[in-house]
């Protein structure tokens, strides 16, 4: 990445600042620069002394007469912007300020940030900090810190906002022998931020697994872009400070109320692929087994122990973390039989008893791991017994071998099982002085397999396309603004849910107790009687809903109390009639489905359990629009509830889920379309295996969206479907096709384009012959981050079937100025000008989305695609005789 790599990987580097006087910052950072034997080349800044530390120092870093990659500001931070000015104009690109009084000293301080970034974007530099520790690179001996110890050389690469943490880290790292590929602290992050970080690592050859100690997040868009990334490929492991719900604010509506800060972050997570941890210790342990040890496909554990004890402590704590235990086949019992005395418990966890010789534990193991039903081993040994511990080590790791699922081990003990641990742990297995520590690490790496399958998981087509009016609905919003109102009414909120396809119950407003009386006698009895105020969120909670009404008299005695009752409590409310709607009595499940607008992220959806204990029992998950079928599923299925809406209760059939997931897919279109939505609450929906009704609603608009401009979905961490990107165009055989960005859902028509493909067309496209695509990289080209890259199906239409007959695909590069591009027609629609549309398409897309360049490796065989660049415009660049680069600046 533009200006991290000058920063990471310095030839030049020069500290500003510098100084003989041993405890100052200026003074160690130096003196780590020079003492762990960097190889490039250091130049003290000091205007007041011609050598610090035996190094000539330089009064600027203007009068350095080399241009300097990296300088390392430890001044005050009143000077720091006149230096960091010198900085640029001495062409320096990367900068770590380690100073601090900044934002976090008051306003004086901001002023100075944004004198800061202005110079940043001035000279195109790239800035760490401030207020920050510094990095280091351990494997060039790069210590650009005032740490009191260097990071060992390692594949895990550690960024932390807290300095503070970083100094614990590296003496907890010191200790269990755990080795770093970076080791940053990122401070008041100005300019670099996670994101960045998680780009550059991913990207980067010597990381295998990235660790971020978090304490907030500045652009959410930004960081969950990067993340989803490079989840799949490198595991990316959190912590994150604040799990208390400390400070919620009163809110408007149920799901306000029902969601805080930290569970957003714990949604945010999940939906790119992040596990996060409670503990430094299980950050360490997931990065380096997630990086090394095969990834659970589920959370079925098998258990090996010698002793009983362990082995029931194990599996109480398994499963209150949600794990399950193996199930051992017949086959695996029958053979176990014949090694295991006759008193042994025939399930799992598998004891092999106290006596245990080295052969009964060679014979246990070899069995055991050829288990189907397992999803990971636990092997738990006590210093008991026959064989002793590095003995019992030895054969483990011999049976090791060949063993396609995660391997993990607990040696009770501390001096009697040391070697035995080093022998493990030289072997790659997973070594751990707990069960428990054991347990938590492979449920955290099941829980990273379920993140990933989400990502990957192709989803079900739903029909929820339909013609929507936006213009009536935001008329609405727009009466309730210049009326001073933030609370659309019950009646106005159901007019959104009812154009977006959501089933709402028949709601009337009645003026006067004979209107009530007409409404109610065309309804039909009984009915529900409610107060509609604009001031009046939570009705029940104040006594502004009757139940069960079944007369005439009923209605008006009713009303007149109503009425009464909220006129006479305040006078400054707005009272605008009663609503009358029917009383639904159907046996059904009672749900809730509502949206959030979080400061950090944007809106979010929740789906819990619903009704009058919805914040009592606080059943609720949060999931990101968009939505489509498969995050719907997964939304429900983090919920106490579903498991009593997919299995049924008490002789109720279960709940028609297909239903829900439509209702939360057109809820979540409902957010994406309207920023102008601050809060909404669909409580309940009452749902059964027929049909799901939403009783009552209630919608808070965002009153800023008013009087500011709104930036296109500057509402949402997760850019939604560029429908603009669609367009329509007719090859030369007069055919119509429809160009449009892809879906998750089109998996099976890539599929069956790839079929189409001759080996040539495989090979131009991917420089290679695949004779297998798998599920995997056919989820990865369709489920896709439309910020990050476009790939446009060319889509053909016959009768009731549609086909995909080619794509064209751009990759935009971390740095957002180039993108890569690749186009592939299937060989039945070639020589139709096919190709040149997806070109000229996928051109202006780049330029849409602001690029200064795109590119593209083309084989030398393939003259007709050069030949295509070349008419485009495309400037034509030899590579090898192998192939060439075509580029063009838009």
């Amino acid at each position: 990445m533009k200006g991290l790599e000058t920063i990471f990987n310095p030839r030049r580097v020069s500290v500003i600042g510098a100084s003989n006087k041993e405890g100052s910052i200026g003074h160690k950072i130096l003196n780590n620069l020079i003492g762990v034997g960097f190889e490039g080349f250091i130049y003290p800044v000091n205007p007041f002394s011609p050598s610090v530390q035996g190094l000539t120092a330089y009064p600027s870093i203007k009068k350095i007469p080399w241009e300097v990659d990296l300088a390392i500001i430890a001044t005050p931070a009143h000077v720091v912007p006149q230096i960091v000015e010198e900085c640029g104009e001495a062409g320096v690109k990367g900068i770590i300020i380690v100073s601090s009084g900044f934002s976090e000293a008051g306003f004086e301080g901001k002023a100075l940030e944004e004198q800061i970034l202005k110079l940043k974007s001035r000279y195109d530099m790239r800035i760490i900090g401030p207020n920050c520790l510094g990095i280091m690179h351990p494997s060039i001996r790069l210590n650009a810190t005032f740490a009191y110890k260097m990071a060992k050389p390692g594949s895990i690469a550690f960024a932390s906002q807290s300095g503070a943490l970083c100094a614990s880290v590296l003496d907890w790292a010191s200790q269990a022998n755990v080795g770093f590929s970076y080791f940053v602290s990122v401070g008041s992050m100005l300019d670099v931020d996670f994101a960045d970080l998680i780009d550059y690592f991913g990207s980067d050859p010597e990381t295998r697994s990235i660790v971020l100690f978090i304490e907030s997040i500045r652009n959410a868009r930004k960081f969950m872009s990067a993340a989803r990334r490079f989840a799949g490929t490198k595991p990316i492991i959190v912590i994150k400070a604040g799990r208390t719900q400390e400070g919620m604010r009163a809110a408007a509506s149920h799901t306000g109320a029902v969601i805080g800060e930290d569970a957003i972050y714990d949604a945010a997570f999940r939906r790119v692929g992040i596990v996060r941890v409670e503990s430094i210790s299980d950050l360490f342990n997931c990065a380096e087994i997630l990086a090394g040890q095969p990834i659970p496909r589920g959370p079925r554990l098998l258990i090996i122990t010698n002793a009983g004890g362990p082995g029931v402590m194990a599996t109480d704590f398994l499963v209150s973390k949600g794990g399950k235990l193996a199930s051992l086949s017949e086959k695996t019992r029958r053979l176990l039989d014949e090694v295991l005395p006759p008193y042994w418990s025939r399930s799992n966890p598998v004891d092999i008893c106290e006596d245990a010789t080295a052969e009964r534990f060679r014979k246990v193991f070899d069995i055991c791991f050829k288990e189907k039903e397992a999803d990971g081993f636990l092997v738990i040994y006590t210093p008991i017994g026959a064989a002793g511990p590095s003995e019992a080590a030895e054969i483990l790791v011999e049976a090791s071998r060949g063993v396609d699922r995660p391997l993990l081990t607990s040696w009770l003990g501390e001096e009697d099982v040391g070697e035995a641990r080093n022998i493990l742990r030289r072997s790659g297995i997973p070594t751990f002085s707990t069960p428990e520590e054991a347990i938590s690490t492979f449920m955290y790496m099941y829980q990273y397999a379920r993140n990933l399958e989400l990502l990957y998981e192709t989803p079900r087509e739903l029909s929820v396309s339909m013609p929507i009016d936006k213009q009536r609905l935001l008329k609405i919003m727009e009466r309730a603004f210049s009326e001073g109102r933030d609370l659309l009414t019950e009646i106005e909120s159901k007019e959104f849910l009812k154009a977006y396809g959501i089933q709402t119950v028949e709601t009337r407003l009645a003026r006067s107790p004979e209107e009530a009386v007409s409404i109610a006698s065309c309804i039909g009895y009984p009915i529900v009687m409610k107060i509609v105020s604009p001031n009046v969120a939570h009705k029940s909670d104040i006594g502004g809903v009757v139940l069960d009404v079944n007369s005439e008299d009923e209605v008006k005695r009713n009303f007149k109390k109503l009425m009464e009752h909220f006129r006479g409590a305040d006078a400054s409310i707005r009272i605008d009639g009663v609503s009358i709607q029917p009383m639904v009595k159907k046996a059904g499940y009672e749900v809730m489905v509502g949206s959030k607008k979080d400061p950090m992220f944007g809106s979010v959806i929740v789906f819990g359990a619903g009704g009058l204990g919805v914040e009592l029992f606080n059943d609720v998950s949060i999931g990101f629009p968009p939505l489509n079928q498969v995050l719907a599923k997964r939304m429900m299925e983090q919920t106490k509830i579903y498991k009593v809406l997919i299995s049924g209760y008490r002789g109720r059939p279960p709940a028609n889920i297909v239903l829900l997931e439509e209702i939360l897919v057109r809820f979540s279109q409902m957010i994406i379309d309207f920023p102008q939505i601050k809060e909404a609450d669909i409580n309940p929906i009452i749902v059964d295996d027929k049909e799901a009704v939403a009783l009552d609603a209630r919608i808070i608009i965002d009153r800023e969206c008013f009087i500011k401009e709104i930036k296109p979905y500057e509402h949402l961490a997760i850019r939604p479907y560029p429908t603009k990107y669609m367009r329509k165009c007719t090859l030369k055989d007069g055919r119509e096709v429809l160009l449009r960005p892809i879906r998750p859902e089109d998996e099976p028509l890539i599929r069956e384009l790839f079929k189409t493909f001759s080996e040539e067309t495989m090979r131009f496209r991917f420089f290679r012959f695949i004779k297998d695509i798998s599920h995997e990289m056919l989820a990865s080209y369709c489920n896709i981050d439309y910020s990050r890259e476009i790939s446009i199906v060319a889509e053909e239409t016959e009768g009731d079937s549609n086909r995909v007959i080619g794509m064209a695909r751009l990759v935009v590069e971390p740095d957002g100025e180039k993108g890569e591009i690749a186009i592939v027609v299937g060989d039945p629609w070639q020589n139709l000008g096919l190709g040149t549309r997806l070109l000229e398409h996928i051109i202006d897309v780049g330029r849409d989305m602001g690029l200064k360049t795109i590119f593209g490796e083309i084989l030398a065989e393939n003259t007709r695609m050069i030949h295509l660049c070349y008419k485009r415009g495309f400037k034509i660049e030899w590579v090898d005789e192998e192939s060439y680069l075509a580029s063009l600046d838009l």
